[in-house]
């Protein structure tokens, strides 16, 4: 979700100012965001090629929340980035057919891949690696910008998921397999990043968006995180100027996949980067945006980019899952599935949720 917004909520104490809350930032890369005399303390940073948001209240906590999110984003990096030379995934790629022992917490990615490429039926698949770099994804999306870049061999179909093999930590990659956990390691980033912060705060609760895919953790603001849905990742409107959807968060997780941002220019065309596994190319089905909601980030990310490759089938296929959605084609066409958008009650665990850090944090003080 491209354009998030986290506003002010009633009924909650604010024991500090903002100023006196941002003089206790440990990271000068946060930078606050000023909401008046409210209850909600917010600041970003960039943050995994994306921007990173972090909503916490009480207020005094905020310092607390940001230095837990801070460390799992740099684990997170360390272990599942494509981009670092000297990431954990990076190092394996290097060495294709052999066993590799992997760290607790890149199995855990890898895991939570695989299974949401199981329950996707394959819409989502870890191994385009292959496809994005042939489509230019090779790099940064920062340092690859939307001009036009040399075209490579052209992508084929992605070796599938099941060509991988995962036994606890014990991770065979075949030759010529790249993994690219893109559709759900970010998702998975704001699940493990919000219950971090959800234990270092005393009381309260947290919010936090990586690039507008949303976990939240903790005791909600009165009636849920009230968040804007955007149905395009430009400034939270869409092409036609109509503003967002505000819903309302209280537990679980809230992703959006979008095929107008991340677009640069391959072999004379425009592409994208949500890949249908089947082709090897972007999906080309009729929707501009797919929001869902799940009981984590993770769950809900890997099902709005399945509905984004499922194209016509996207609607059938939410409704197997029962999970609150939102469809956005690309003639600003909106269709609802799921109960959307009452999604304050956090939908049922799914496929995903054993392998998924805990929704709320440890035992919290009175505030």
């Amino acid at each position: 979700m491209r354009s998030v917004s986290v506003r002010r909520t009633a009924g909650i104490p604010h024991p500090a100012s903002l100023g006196q809350v941002l003089g206790l930032l440990a990271n000068p890369a946060w930078t606050g965001i000023p909401l008046g005399a409210g209850t909600v303390a917010v600041a970003e940073r960039d943050a995994l090629g994306t921007t990173a948001r972090v909503a916490a209240w009480p207020r005094t906590d905020l310092a607390e929340a940001l230095a837990a999110v801070d460390a799992a984003l740099a684990w997170l990096d360390r272990q599942a980035s494509r981009f670092r030379a000297d990431s954990e995934l990076s190092v394996i790629h290097r060495a294709p057919g052999q066993v590799h022992r992997l760290s607790r917490g890149l199995a855990e990615a890898v895991r939570v891949a695989l299974t949401a490429a199981g329950w996707t039926g394959g819409l989502v698949d870890p191994t385009v690696g292959c496809a994005l770099i042939a489509l230019g994804y090779d790099r940064d999306f920062a340092a690859i910008g939307p001009g036009p870049r040399a075209p490579r061999p052209g992508p084929g179909p992605a070796p599938g998921w099941r060509s991988v093999s995962l036994d606890g930590a014990m991770l065979r990659l075949p030759p010529g397999v790249r993994l690219d956990l893109g559709a759900t390691a970010k998702g998975l980033g704001a699940d493990r990043a919000a219950a971090a912060a959800d234990q270092a705060l005393r009381c309260g609760g947290v919010l936090v968006s990586l690039g507008g895919d949303i976990a939240v953790a903790g005791q909600p603001p009165t009636g849920g995180w009230p968040v804007a849905v955007a149905d395009s990742s430009d400034s939270g409107s869409d092409p036609l100027g109509r503003p967002g959807q505000l819903v309302r968060l209280a537990a679980g997780g809230l992703a959006t996949s979008s095929v107008t941002g991340r677009r640069w220019q391959w072999a004379g065309r425009p592409v994208h980067h949500i890949i249908d596994p089947r082709t090897g190319f972007p999906a080309d089905g009729p929707w501009r945006t797919a929001s869902v909601a799940a009981a984590s980030c993770a769950e809900a990310n890997a099902a709005s980019t399945a509905a984004i490759v499922a194209g016509q089938g996207a609607e059938a296929w939410l409704a197997r899952t029962g999970l609150p959605a939102r469809l956005t084609s690309h003639d600003g066409a909106v269709r609802l599935l799921g109960g959307w958008p009452a999604c304050a009650g956090a939908p049922l665990p799914g496929p995903l949720a054993s392998w998924l850090p805990p929704a709320e944090g440890g035992e919290h003080e009175p505030c």
